[in-house]
């Protein structure tokens, strides 16, 4: 295994951060608290490890990758990255937020504040998958 490997581990740890966010809303609609929980500090674990990740290879070991071919594709990648990278810097502090209400037992303002945090959590980390896909399998730049 090398640093090269990291984009496909990345997308590993985004795929299982959408299962844990998955599985933690089904506990959760089922009343199962504890499961719910643990499915979250899942959720919460592999983002992170996602994050560690992403920030290791792309400011210590390549850099940027850019997206050129094919060109028609192009916009289309270009938008699915753009509502990630913005939804994924939204997404951080309402995760802080809604972790800290849970926490501190304010579940009221926890269910709120889920609302939201949990699908663009959600879209963030499946979006994340798909960038992966899009620009090291289906079109791989060189």
């Amino acid at each position: 295994m090398s640093f090269n490997d990291l984009p496909a581990i990345n997308a590993c740890f985004n795929g299982l951060a959408a299962v844990f966010l998955t599985a933690g809303f089904i506990f959760i609609r089922h009343q199962n608290k504890t499961a719910h929980r643990n499915c979250m500090i899942g959720a919460l674990g592999s983002s992170a490890l996602f994050l560690v990740g992403y920030l290791t290879y792309h400011f210590v070991v390549h850099g940027l990758t850019k997206f050129q071919n094919p060109a028609w594709f192009r916009p289309i990648y270009l938008t699915l990255l753009l509502t990630h990278t913005v939804l994924a810097v939204v997404i951080v502090p309402l995760i802080i937020l809604t972790l800290t209400c849970a926490l501190r037992g304010r579940f009221e303002a926890h269910r709120k504040i889920a609302r939201w945090t949990w699908p663009l959590w959600m879209y963030v980390s499946v979006t994340g998958v798909v960038i992966y896909l899009l620009l090291y399998q289906i079109f791989p730049q060189k």
